[in-house]
């Protein structure tokens, strides 16, 4: 009968421990603010079209935002946050500094939603729905973005340092970062980048076009700081629209970063960029399910975290 008994209550822990992951996994729901705040996404969406609208750059910044969210202690908003007595940013990582922009988009998105519906929307799930819409708004793919996200008390530099992808990353370890967190290669996509990231390559690399590197020259002094903080799109054909010339660049030998170079440079993902240059809308499939997955990447949900009120700062109590 004692083993009996044990028996009993080691199916009765397992299943209630399979009851715990299915009732957290379930919090996070496309209708999560149905009823709570109706016109949240709505109020989301006008908020990041307006921004979108004055800078098109814009859409960009706040899809490599969200990606640069999840991949530090899953999507939750961390990255928001500024340095205080007892916080250290993660904007302050070399993968970060200079570069991460659109937080006032953020901001101003949250500003409004707190207008209709305070303490409700958490600043995680702005950023996740942000991606989306800003997808959209230059002629990308959209999806259907699961909800209930809370936000993070706390930002982690450290994890910042170790997990996000450097763009000096050899292909083995951009695939490697990837597969940490349940991505694979498809899920790789390209966002803009900096003047200093990219000097080394347009002035000594030689898997890069001629022209391409020395047209890039003209807005990157190659011994002056000067131009450290200009920008060039990763996609030279359409940098203001969502389309699959990335691939094309790359098949060209323009890639931008050594990064992104090194996805066609003869390793197992010429076949993808391959398979994208030559099918747009696999491409786009490809990037909506790839956001859906990292949307979903350690989600602070039920009675973790809190709603902030401002997505820079933790509640004060």
């Amino acid at each position: 009968m004692e083993g009996l008994s044990i028996m009993k209550y080691q199916y009765f822990s397992f299943a209630l421990l399979l009851l715990l992951l299915a009732t957290c996994k379930a919090q996070l729901s496309s209708t999560f603010y149905d009823n709570t705040c109706p016109n949240a996404l709505s109020t989301i969406q006008t908020s990041i079209n307006a921004a979108i609208s004055q800078e098109t750059r814009m859409a960009a910044s706040l899809i490599r935002l969200h990606f640069h969210d999840c991949f530090v202690q899953g999507c939750d908003a961390s990255i928001l946050l500024e340095s205080t007595d007892t916080i250290t940013s993660e904007k302050s990582a070399p993968q970060n500094s200079n570069s991460i922009r659109g937080e006032n988009v953020i901001e101003d998105a949250k500003t409004q939603v707190e207008s209709i519906c305070p303490g409700v929307v958490s600043c995680a799930d702005i950023l996740a729905v942000a991606a989306r819409d800003a997808s959209v708004a230059v002629g990308g793919p959209s999806w259907t973005v699961m909800l209930g996200r809370r936000d993070s008390t706390t930002a982690n530099l450290a994890a910042a340092n170790s997990d996000l992808p450097r763009f000096t990353d050899t292909l083995r370890e951009l695939i490697g970062n990837f597969s940490n967190k349940n991505l694979n290669a498809r899920d790789m996509v390209a966002l803009s980048a900096q003047c200093f990231t990219f000097r080394e390559r347009i002035y000594n690399a030689t898997d890069i076009d001629a022209a391409f590197a020395s047209n890039l020259r003209n807005g990157c002094p190659q011994t002056s700081p000067n131009g450290n903080s200009n920008l060039a799109p990763l996609d030279t054909l359409t940098p203001n629209s969502f389309d699959n010339n990335y691939f094309t660049n790359l098949v060209d030998q323009k890639g931008l970063l050594a990064s992104d170079q090194i996805l066609f440079s003869g390793g197992e993902t010429d076949s993808i960029v391959t398979e994208y240059t030559n099918s747009a809308s696999t491409f786009n499939s490809d990037f909506a399910s790839a956001m859906v997955k990292m949307g979903n990447i350690e989600p602070t949900t039920g009675s973790a975290g809190q709603i902030r009120r401002i997505c820079s700062a933790v509640n004060s109590s």
